[in-house]
């Protein structure tokens, strides 16, 4: 540091000049006197400017800080930007990961029918004969009869007549059910008719008979036995049409707790040979099945008519048919659980062979009502009508004398239609008396013959 004592100094701001010896201005003072004036600058400077007076450290903190707080909100900005683009890529994902399940599954699906084209196939069998663990079989198509060995899961299961599935090498891979006509699957009554009893009017014995025949055997078998006698195996309802023979069979199915199987005679009659034969013993191994159950026939005389033979196939295969049905009703054990019960019209035309006792035991006449019946069976068919006051039941039933159930059921019906027609809300006598004549008097007049010669 220069030492200001050792020269003469001017006074301080005043311009250099020479000294009092005459000699130039030192260096020195020059130098001090520019340094002095800078100084005097820059405290100028910062008093017009105060921003100016922040200390170096103190301005580069506050820009760090600002560096920082725009580095923050950049960075916020990404984390929302990959935010959003990250449930995208989920959304995205998870739609890849579904049609990648379909594309699973329907590689599953090409494996398992790819497997089920390239599996060797099965050959049917039949079971001749069972002996311990050993099984006489003899393959459908080439007859070729073969010892084999029954397996351990199939023990006590394969019996004599059973059909079974063989691989190449005869062994038993699984066992077939009995095949079973559809057609006689779906003559097989489900839903039992709302018909009881009580609703048949006028056959307090015919019904009798039939819940001792029918009901009997099934619902309480000690009583036959106490008896030692054997129940009937079969019972034929036959009378005039409209007498109630359907409608005693419709309330066998709703009273009786077994399974009801109806069909009708003209369903045993098929076109090609040998099928009403097998459809007749589909439907009997059915009833077998489903035992204890009731086999009705309706109509059977469309298939159990006197033999007769005219050179034609049809007549033949009626034969057939009808021969099958005896066979079948002699392979029934007459204390079994499945009871026959057949309906006709014309009993006359039926073949002498179905009539015999072991086929139907009891043959029970259905007769038109008398005057009594007409009365019971006309009180249940108007009991659930508004009847007026004069109307005269028993009246109506003097009227109608040799009319069926089925008439009679009619005739109700025709006066129900005249109050309708005139928007009545009741039915009177009158309105009996025009469906009366409707039914009965029309079809007399209908019936006469026209023609040339009447």
């Amino acid at each position: 540091m220069y030492m200001i004592h050792s020269w003469n100094c001017p006074q301080i701001g005043a311009s250099p000049s020479k000294s009092n010896h005459g000699a130039d201005f030192p260096v020195q003072w020059l130098t001090l006197y520019y340094m002095y004036r800078i100084i005097r600058f820059m405290s100028d400077v910062s008093a017009e400017s105060p921003i100016e007076t922040v200390s170096p450290n103190t301005k580069s903190r506050a820009n760090i800080e600002s560096i920082e707080h725009k580095n923050i909100s950049v960075m916020e900005n990404e984390i929302k930007t990959l935010r959003i683009q990250n449930e995208a890529m989920k959304a995205k994902l998870l739609e890849v990961s579904m049609i990648a399940n379909n594309y699973v599954e329907d590689i599953n699906n090409l494996k398992e029918q790819i497997n089920k084209l390239t599996t060797t196939p099965l050959f049917i069998a039949s079971v001749l004969e069972v002996e311990n663990d050993m099984a006489l079989i003899r393959q459908h198509g080439n007859n070729q009869e073969v010892m084999t060995q029954i397996p351990p899961e199939f023990n006590g299961e394969v019996e004599s007549g059973m059909r079974v599935c063989v691989n190449a090498a005869f062994s038993i891979i699984s066992v077939i059910t009995r095949a079973t006509d559809v057609r006689a699957q779906v003559m097989e009554v489900i839903r039992s008719p709302d018909i009881s009893y009580d609703m048949i009017g006028g056959l307090e014995d015919v019904v009798k008979e039939v819940v001792e025949s029918v009901e009997l055997p099934l619902t309480n078998p000690e009583l036959f036995e106490n008896l030692g006698i054997e129940p009937p195996s079969g019972i034929l309802l036959y009378g005039a049409p409209g007498t109630g023979k359907t409608l005693i069979a419709k309330a066998v199915a709703s009273e009786a707790s077994a399974t009801f199987i109806r069909m009708s005679g003209s369903d045993l009659i098929q076109k090609f040979v040998g099928e009403g034969a097998r459809l007749v013993k589909d439907v009997f191994q059915l009833a077998k099945d489903k035992a204890p159950a009731i086999l009705f026939i309706d109509e059977i005389d469309a298939v159990g008519g006197l033999r007769t033979h005219d050179g034609t196939t049809g007549s033949a295969e009626v034969n057939r048919t009808m021969l099958q049905l005896l066979a079948e009703m002699d392979g029934f054990e007459t204390s079994g659980d499945v009871k026959v019960i057949a309906a006709t019209n014309r009993i006359d035309l039926l073949d002498p062979a179905l009539l015999r006792p072991g086929r139907f035991d009891r043959v029970i006449e259905i007769p038109l009502p008398d005057e009594s019946g007409r009365l019971e069976i006309l009180k249940i068919l108007t009991r659930k009508m508004n009847m007026a006051d004069d109307v005269d039941i028993h009246k109506l039933a003097r009227m109608t004398d040799e009319l069926s159930g089925a008439d009679l059921n009619v005739i109700v019906k025709e006066a129900g239609m005249f109050v309708i027609r005139r928007r009545g809300a009741f039915i009177t006598m009158q309105d009996l008396e025009n469906g009366f004549d409707k039914v009965v008097v029309d079809e007399d007049v209908t019936n006469v013959p026209v023609g040339m010669f009447a």
